[in-house]
């Protein structure tokens, strides 16, 4: 797990300002804890101040007094929230009454402080759903300029050194689209590319995964990776992008030397890109159980800024190893 230690060092030199919308959830604000003591990021923390200050110290936890706490009640930036929200939502028929409730809610406020300039990235999932982490995310930041799919990439640290970068894997769309035309697989696998060099730190070689490789079958699903490929070369010719190929043919050098001759990803890719969402998640949690992987994300990508989704399920540790990849993406895209 070099690459994590890796990624906080590179947080810690270079602080982000990252929002927490979920002020009182505990294992938030145990992460914006940690985060803190250890320099990872600046934490701004949305709730009322009294609650969350009394929460911290009923959890013994001595460094919340560190982070910005923004009382939607409060603040004195309140009216320009809310001003902006209704700037960006007025045409969808946002009424300034709509507006000056929603700007209330923690999850469009993170947001509207990203929109603004007063943050550079968000992690929020812990107490909600993904629907509502993103909703307010598509309405205020947005997708990047010519991305209109958001997907969710997983590093898979697994313990099998001849595959990928030392073991290491890049994953998606493990976690947002279901099924992707092949415009949106082809932005898919260049938004992957792009999360791999700027949190996983190499250079990608990108694997468009079917169940055919090079033409072994006929069928309009593998028709749909075929015409991908072409989109994701034409959109990033600057990276290695090849399939469509199976999954051995993508990783295994004999099998891809076989099935895909003269291929340079074939064997050796270290991106691999589901055609779909069943493909993808089921495919991930194979490898992390029987493989005994850990799986880091999902790390949203395709996003104007970063904003990142955690499960309900997630653990003190996973909110802070995705406060310092979120920290690396918004570094990442100020460059």
């Amino acid at each position: 797990m070099d690459l994590l230690a890796g990624m906080i060092a590179k947080a810690k030199g270079n602080l982000q300002r990252i929002v927490l919308p979920e002020g009182l959830e505990e294992r938030t604000l145990k992460a914006a804890d940690i985060v803190l003591a250890e320099g990872i990021a600046n934490v701004i923390l949305i709730g009322h101040k009294a609650e969350i200050e009394a929460k911290a110290a009923s959890f013994g936890l001595k460094n919340i007094a560190k982070a910005q706490i923004l009382d939607p009640a409060t603040d004195a930036k309140m009216s320009t929230y809310t001003n902006l929200l209704f700037d960006l939502r007025k045409s969808k028929g946002m009424t300034i009454e709509e507006a000056t409730k929603l700007a209330q809610n923690p999850l469009y406020l993170g947001c509207l402080l990203i929109k603004n300039g007063d943050a550079d990235g968000e992690v929020a999932g812990a107490m909600n759903a993904t629907g509502n982490v993103l909703r307010p995310a598509f309405q205020i930041v947005k997708t990047l300029p010519g991305i209109s799919v958001v997907s969710g990439a997983f590093l898979m640290f697994t313990n099998t050194p001849e595959y990928g970068e030392n073991g290491l894997l890049v994953f998606a769309d493990c976690a947002v689209s279901p099924n992707p035309t092949a415009a949106e697989l082809a932005q898919i696998a260049v938004c992957t590319g792009q999360t791999t060099r700027s949190i996983a730190g190499f250079e990608p070689r990108i694997a468009m995964l079917s169940f055919s490789s090079k033409g072994s079958a006929s069928h309009e699903f593998v028709d749909k990776v075929v015409e991908a490929t072409k989109l994701a070369k034409e959109m990033a010719p600057d990276m290695q992008i090849d399939g469509e190929l199976q999954a051995d043919a993508a990783l295994v050098p004999a099998v891809g030397q076989s099935k895909a001759p003269g291929s340079a990803i074939a064997g050796h890719a270290n991106v691999l890109v589901f055609p779909d969402l069943q493909a993808g998640n089921i495919g991930y949690k194979l490898v992390q159980r029987f493989a005994k992987a850990e799986a880091v994300g999902p790390i949203l990508q395709g996003m104007a800024a970063p904003i990142n989704d955690l499960s309900r399920g997630c653990s003190v540790d996973d909110i802070v190893k995705l406060i310092a990849i979120t920290a690396n993406q918004a570094i990442g895209a100020k460059k």
